[in-house]
């Protein structure tokens, strides 16, 4: 039996009050209390909130769909005199342009070569958004590696014709005209000097790495000389019309801009960061000499450039696509700012993962790529996402350098006398904004719930 002390000691007399029972935070009440009503200041910020949707949903409603005029063939539709009330956006605007903002100024009769790339771009992204998708690693590869060869013959039309652009263009030629020259002496001749150039930046390179690693930048270096070798063969006719790029417009050329700055600046951005980490210091000071001047130079002067002043510096006949010109400079310049973040989710790793990937047994590579780097790009998704975001909407600059994206069809569709209302130009910009907000959104919530899917420390 236990005596009066250990019961005292066990139950005290003096017990504390009963608690009250916890405030429900379930159904529509118990949430609004904990999360709108819970104190002085979430009452505050709710009814300014509250006051801050008054005043900006109502109107914008008004405008775009209550007082919007829906059907009309012409400017008149959407005249007040003529409409007998205010008019909002004018609707029958978007519908008369929608090819042009769909395509731009591309051939009538060949859009369904950009149909076609739209749809292999739905029916290839659609199932890589989904983590449990059958084939998933074949369906990365056919969305990475032969849609963009494919898109680029369906937009382009082919006939690459590479031997004349990356010998002809410098008076290397030899003579040798087009596919029905056949293979003469002096075509091999053209895929020696490749392969020699290829090989001799090999042997330079080579020296900065030792053991296994100068094996690998050998090899690469061959493959590089073999892929030189082949495009010098490139002169296949597809049989479809040659649509050039100064053709392309409207939300063709947005996409075609933000997808390869993206698709370019992860792997480059990640290369970067990597190289700015290195022990040597070819690589190291080149990486941190790259970063730091295309961060230092604004977008705005890198398309400027590489329009207008970099023909200039190109010898003889050498002439580049203006897109193309365009796209590699977005991806470089996407690419520094990349390298940045991703550079600041290595540094978040800590030291242990290291050491346990070493003591495992594995080379810098493997640790690198199996161990160090899943886990940093895990941690900066929303600094990369942010940056992807970032990119898609600075697309709208290419306007400067006379590239009509999105936002340039809509601003040159309002020069358009039998358009011209006082609510064209306000509807132009609202379509424009509300279709750079669903993809922008788009993006931001897909990186939301990839976010959660990878976040396994917080799984129970």
């Amino acid at each position: 039996m236990m005596d009066a002390r250990t019961v005292s000691y066990v139950a005290p007399k003096d017990l504390r009050p009963q608690e009250p029972a916890p405030v429900s935070t379930r159904g529509i009440f118990g949430w609004a209390r904990a999360h709108l009503f819970g104190s002085v200041g979430q009452v505050l910020l709710t009814v300014f909130g509250i006051l801050v949707v008054w005043a900006v949903v109502p109107p914008m409603v008004k405008f775009f769909i209550t007082d919007a005029v829906w059907t009309g063939s012409g400017r008149e539709a959407c005249l007040p005199e003529n409409v007998g009330r205010p008019v909002g956006a004018c609707w029958p605007f978007i519908a008369a342009k929608f090819n042009q903002i769909l395509y731009g100024f591309y051939p009538a009769e060949e859009r369904w070569r950009v149909n076609i790339v739209y749809i292999l771009g739905i029916v290839l992204l659609v199932p890589l958004l989904f983590p449990r998708v059958p084939y998933k690693r074949t369906n990365a590869l056919a969305f990475f590696g032969l849609y963009p060869l494919l898109s680029f013959v369906l937009l382009t039309g082919g006939d690459l014709d590479m031997r004349n652009f990356l010998l002809g263009s410098f008076g290397l030629d030899f003579g040798i005209t087009g596919a029905a020259g056949g293979l003469r002496g002096t075509f091999w001749l053209q895929f020696l000097i490749v392969a020699a150039i290829c090989v001799g930046i090999a042997m330079l390179v080579c020296p900065f790495f030792g053991g296994e690693r100068r094996g690998v930048a050998l090899g690469i270096a061959k493959t590089f000389a073999v892929l030189g070798g082949v495009l010098l063969f490139v002169d296949i006719d597809f049989g479809l019309r040659q649509v050039e790029t100064r053709q392309w417009g409207g939300l063709l050329v947005t996409l075609v801009i933000a997808v390869t700055g993206i698709v370019a600046s992860l792997p480059l951005g990640i290369l970067l960061a990597l190289g700015r980490r290195s022990e040597l210091p070819l690589v190291k000071y080149s990486s941190i000499i790259f970063i730091e001047f295309w961060r230092g130079v604004p977008l705005i002067t890198v398309l400027f450039f590489a329009t207008y002043m970099l023909p200039l510096f190109l010898p003889g006949r050498f002439t580049i696509d203006g897109l193309l010109r365009a796209l590699v400079g977005v991806a470089l310049f996407a690419s520094a700012y990349m390298a940045e973040v991703v550079r600041g989710g290595l540094q978040a790793i800590p030291k242990g993962q290291y050491e346990g990937a070493q003591a495992l047994g594995l080379r810098s590579g493997l640790m690198m790529r199996l161990v160090v780097l899943p886990q940093a790009l895990k941690l900066v998704i929303p600094g990369i996402v942010n940056n992807f975001i970032g990119l898609f909407k600075d697309t709208t600059l290419v306007l400067i350098v006379s590239i009509f994206d999105l936002l340039g069809i809509l601003r040159a569709s309002f020069t358009d006398p039998a358009w011209a209302t006082p609510t064209t130009l306000f509807t132009g910009f609202g379509f424009a904004g509300i279709v750079y907000f669903v993809f922008c959104y788009g993006m931001s919530r897909y990186s939301m719930a990839l976010e959660k899917r990878l976040d396994r420390s917080n799984r129970h």
